[in-house]
């Protein structure tokens, strides 16, 4: 008989979640249900109780608490995961009934962070999130917060293992955060080039699994993972994309947004979500056939309102259309731009709401530049687009993509006006 190794056996979770009226807590549930088994985890039983408020000792109420222990019996449940945020004592209190490993939400998106972050800022930015959340949660003495014992919520971007001692700790994070800020400094740098060299820069942004990075892969052939899971892209990739008039801005795919999420984690990923907020054009792409997808565009939106990007041009993109089949939702969304990334179904209308909101009007002009005039061929190159250029007897016959100043400035070159 072949036996399974522990490494190999999925963990079996259990879901709880109190409502209190103060958010919908069936649509976080369906939201934690699809964190759990991005995680790698089983979610086998769901549960909801109504309670004015948050029991401060146990997050439920007794009973349910002891229906829950018998339910971990019964289904040989590994692991509790509440909808929410617990605290150390509520923690300890739910495991001695219990006798099951409990992990609270944040834990839960921070473990599902360390899973996916590949670059070394994302690794910095987890491992310094997790920690914020780990030091006003050490309480006692001797108490083991070690990632040796493995499993979800336990997971880190590194080899470094979470100390208990909170000097060691606050001494970790000060050398993340002078690692960060100097990752940072490389950033505001090619971001300063990019702006320098003209680069008009559009970022995708949206709830996570909206499929954005399905459509990085679409418009780009960027080669970005795509994966039907939450949080599949943390690390943010950008790659040039040509548009139908000529001009090439810069697509830059981010890391996606869930409700709920945690302030200090939104504030630990704040320079890697600035490249939506310092874009000059910012795609809010959303699961049309979502059955929350409007929720999911309010949760942008605030995000995007809270990194100050409200003089920016935002498109509001709706991907998965393909999947809508004239249900009522689809006449619903008809103001927005529809798409399916997948299909290709509507990508040239995405293409042209790009080319208008562009940050300063270009236009595609056709000249012929006298030989002794070549040096404006290099303004072209450096200022705007060239797409043609070819050396005939009456001059050099240009293509190009240019903005109003630098057209002003060839204007009187131009083959035909």
């Amino acid at each position: 008989m072949e036996m399974i190794s522990n490494e190999e056996k999925v963990t079996r979770a259990l879901l709880v979640s109190v409502d209190t009226g103060d958010y919908d807590a069936e649509a976080s549930l369906d939201e934690l249900h699809e964190l759990v088994k991005s995680a790698g985890a089983e979610p086998v039983i769901a549960l909801t109780q109504k309670l004015p408020r948050i029991e401060s000792g146990t997050y439920v109420g007794t009973g349910k608490l002891q229906e829950i222990a018998a339910l971990c019996r019964e289904q040989e449940i590994d692991l509790i995961v509440a909808d929410g945020e617990l605290s150390p004592t509520q923690i300890k209190n739910i495991e001695s009934v219990a006798d099951v490993r409990v992990i609270d939400r944040t834990t839960l998106i921070l473990d599902i962070f360390a899973l996916r972050a590949r670059s070394k800022e994302g690794k910095l930015q987890v491992e310094l999130a997790q920690l914020k959340y780990l030091l006003p949660r050490l309480t006692g003495k001797g108490v083991e917060m070690s990632r040796l014992g493995g499993g979800i919520g336990t997971r880190g971007p590194g080899e470094t293992k979470i100390e208990t001692d909170r000097r060691h700790i606050r001494r970790r994070m000060e050398t993340l955060k002078e690692e960060l800020a100097e990752v940072e400094k490389h950033r505001q740098m090619l971001r300063r080039r990019r702006e320098k060299d003209g680069v008009i820069t559009c970022a995708i942004v949206g709830y996570t699994n909206a499929g954005k990075s399905t459509l990085m892969n679409t418009l780009t052939d960027a080669g970005v993972l795509a994966q039907d899971k939450l949080f599949a892209t943390l690390d943010p990739t950008s790659r040039a994309l040509r548009l139908p008039g000529g001009v090439s801005v810069m697509l830059i795919d981010t890391v996606g947004f869930v409700r709920r999420l945690p302030h200090h984690l939104v504030e630990a990923f704040r320079s890697t979500l600035e490249e939506a907020a310092q874009s000059d054009i910012i795609i809010n792409l959303c699961d049309a056939s979502d059955e929350e997808a409007r929720v999911h565009l309010q949760v942008t939106r605030d995000l995007l309102d809270s990194l100050g990007c409200g003089d920016t041009p935002v498109l509001t993109v709706l991907n998965k259309c393909d999947l809508l089949d004239g249900s009522p939702a689809a006449q619903d969304f008809n103001t927005f731009i529809r798409i399916s990334a997948k299909t290709g179904a509507g990508i040239d209308r995405l293409l042209e709401a790009i080319e208008a909101n562009l940050p300063v009007r270009m236009k595609r002009v056709r000249l012929m530049v006298p030989f002794s005039e070549a040096g404006c061929i290099s303004d072209i190159r450096s200022s705007g687009t060239l797409l043609h250029e070819e050396y005939t007897a009456e001059g050099i016959a240009v293509e190009a993509v240019v903005d109003e100043i630098l057209y002003a400035r060839v204007r009187k070159y131009a083959a035909e006006e």
